[in-house]
């Protein structure tokens, strides 16, 4: 018996069914400016950037952020939290007193009302307290209960629930044990009541962060078509106290020790009609959309911890001494310290420009959100494992190791650990990088139209290629020469005038590339992953670069920002170059090639002289889950055998 049986039949779907699905659920019009966009079609609108959407000082957020800054440094132990794996509850209702739970919740509902820019200062503070916390809040409140029925729920259902969110916990539902990417084969069920007024909920959902100590769930489940209901995944609030819910296990990880995160099956759980959030079949356009702006709050974290890491690397590399000069002034470790320490600053510029953007609500921010997850969370694991290697073996020991010796305990190997699940929360890097192509193509698909529809006959094929030849013919003679060319364009800049001028050429660049590979693979530019991620990972290193020009303009650091922002782009640029030549000239098919043979068997003699390192036999288990180190779960036997966690409710 596999612990995590949801006893749901899972839907059987092709590659054109997933694909379909995942179109359906897309936000396909593009009714406001984007700059990620304009990015990907070869045009630098600086513009819609700088001067960056007024982002003036709140008093009610600074003293916010004044009281939250205290508590986390005279109340919060991280040490604590990482050795007993779990936030203490005097913890949990601390920031529920100074509000830390409903930050961007309006005002007219109990919250503090403040804007993202202040939303992911708060977690930057946190997160660099304790990630265990950083996540605790951000699923809440970016993933949790109150963004989505902030953006999609009657007012009746905001009267409801935002005021409760204000002072209590809320988890989002949507993985199952074997549905990540592919929502098509979401399998929880939702089937409505004869009269309407309810929804009884099936299934098992994994991965649910916050989920053990939750009072309020999003649960993604899929209603059945029938007379009267269109069906199709749609969005519930759920009280985690009803009937038929049980928390069968709570996960261990690599990292964020402290992390509420564990398996719950839904059994038979009645649900109210007026708590569907939207219409039948609309939870997957819901989850995206509440993702949109809900991913700013990883990169907001990875910069923290990007932050983190310059101060302790500039710390280290001038106290340690070795054949007689600080370890920083060797060249080996100074590229280091410029690399963590320009990285770091671009990271924050990052955040705050797609912060600003964000309040501004002027602008479609999908693919700049997008881009601040992938880069953020990319970036700065990069940042965290040089850090360790300029902390040599002291990088590598824990910090109660080093404690214990007498040393300064600080753990580096830690935030290792607790950034690695960054580049895989709320969509892995490969996921992205296929969401962020998709909208990057998205023109591209749209004038191929007919073209690439394997349906379309001779006579839809013919107008299309007409239309498309017209579109190309406006479009594509821009690409040729642009501001990039001119040697007085972007002056205002004065030193990183020459990054901008490059990002121009870059930008142009990329259009030119995307489309020498739709004429080359059409319709089937889609599977080829690895180009597509190349041209993604260009346009994120290019958004970062001008999100940290605007930013060095802005910051108020004056001629120290610009050296950043310049030493941040002369980096970037020669990443840019090497992804470009790789567009191009790489090992893809080969790679592919030899991937179909191992999958095949044909290398299983690379299994001799090891041991099986598993402990329970397959990767995927019929076993009982090991025992937690939690005293209070308790063990029962149902249909399944599983583990049981009551659910944690800190005391009010």
């Amino acid at each position: 018996m596999t612990a995590v049986d949801s006893g749901a039949r899972r839907p059987e779907v092709d590659a054109q069914q997933a694909r379909q699905v995942a179109e359906a659920a897309r936000q396909t019009r593009w009714d406001r400016p984007s700059f990620g966009r304009e990015l990907f079609l070869g045009h630098l609108r600086l513009d819609l950037i700088d001067p960056l959407p007024a982002g003036e000082e709140l008093p009610e957020g600074e003293r916010f952020l004044a009281r939250l800054r205290e508590f986390c440094e005279t109340e919060v132990d991280a040490g604590r939290i990482e050795r007993e794996s779990r936030i203490p509850d005097e913890v949990i209702n601390g920031l529920k007193d100074i509000g830390a739970f409903g930050i961007k919740i309006p005002r007219s509902y109990g919250g503090l009302g403040l804007p993202a820019v202040y939303y992911h200062r708060a977690l930057m503070l946190v997160g660099t307290t304790s990630p265990a916390i950083g996540a605790l809040l951000s699923a809440h409140q970016s993933i949790g209960v109150p963004q989505p029925v902030r953006m999609f729920g009657t007012e009746e259902q905001k009267q409801r629930f935002l005021p409760r969110c204000v002072r209590e916990i809320t988890a989002f539902l949507l993985t199952e044990p074997d549905v990540g990417s592919d929502p098509a084969r979401l399998a929880a069920s939702a089937v409505p009541s004869a009269d309407g007024s309810t929804y009884t909920l099936n299934g098992v959902k994994l991965w649910t962060t916050n989920g053990v100590l939750a009072d309020l769930l999003v649960v993604m489940a899929r209603v059945p078509e029938s007379e009267g209901h269109r069906g199709g995944v749609t969005a519930f609030v759920v009280e985690a106290a009803s009937e038929g819910i049980t928390v069968e296990n709570r996960n261990a990880f690599m990292g964020l020790r402290g992390i509420e995160n564990g398996v719950t099956r839904l059994h038979d759980v009645v649900v109210p009609a007026a708590n569907r959030i939207g219409a039948e079949g609309e939870g997957l356009r819901i989850a995206l959309s509440t993702l949109n702006t809900g991913r700013l709050s990883l990169p907001a974290m990875c910069a923290a911890s990007a932050k983190w890491c310059a101060r302790i690397a500039r710390e280290w590399s001038a106290q340690r001494v070795q054949w007689g000069r600080p370890v920083g002034e060797h060249e080996a470790v100074a590229s280091k310290l410029s690399f963590i320490t320009a990285s770091a600053f671009a990271l924050e510029a990052v955040v705050e420009v797609a912060g600003r953007l964000a309040d501004a609500d002027r602008h479609d921010i999908r693919i700049e959100a997008a881009l601040a997850k992938l880069y953020g969370s990319e970036l700065a694991w990069q940042v965290a494992d040089e850090l360790v290697q300029v902390r040599g073996g002291r990088g590598y020991e824990t910090a109660e190791s080093l404690a214990a010796r007498g040393e300064r305990g600080v753990p580096v190997e830690q935030l290792l650990r607790d950034l690695r699940i960054n580049r895989i929360f709320e969509g892995s890097s490969e996921i992205m990088r296929l969401l962020i192509a998709r909208e990057a193509v998205d023109t591209h698909l749209s004038v191929a139209g007919d073209i690439i529809d394997p349906k379309a006959d001779t006579r839809a094929k013919a107008r299309a290629a007409a239309r498309a030849g017209g579109f190309y013919a406006r479009w594509l003679p821009g690409l040729v020469v642009g501001r990039g060319q001119l040697p007085s364009s972007f002056a205002e800049y004065g030193r990183l005038a020459d990054h901008l001028r490059f990002v121009e050429r870059a930008s142009r660049r990329i259009a030119r590339q995307t489309f020498y590979a739709m004429t080359r693979w059409q319709g089937a530019l889609e599977h080829r992953q690895l180009f597509l991620g190349r041209l993604v990972d260009i346009g994120a290193e290019l958004f970062a670069m001008s999100a940290t020009c605007v930013h060095a303009r802005s910051s108020g650091h004056g001629g120290s920002a610009q050296e950043l922002a310049n030493a941040f782009c002369a980096q970037a640029r020669l990443r840019v170059e090497d992804l470009f030549r790789r567009l191009w000239h790489n090992t893809d098919a080969s790679d592919s090639a030899l991937a179909r043979e191992v999958l095949s068997g044909e290398y299983r003699w690379l299994d001799e002289g090891i041991l099986d390192a598993s402990t329970e036999g397959p990767w995927i288990a019929d076993a009982t889950p090991g025992p937690t180190r939690r005293e209070d779960h308790r063990r029962v036997v149902s249909e399944v055998d599983v583990q049981v966690v009551p659910p944690r409710t800190a005391s009010p």
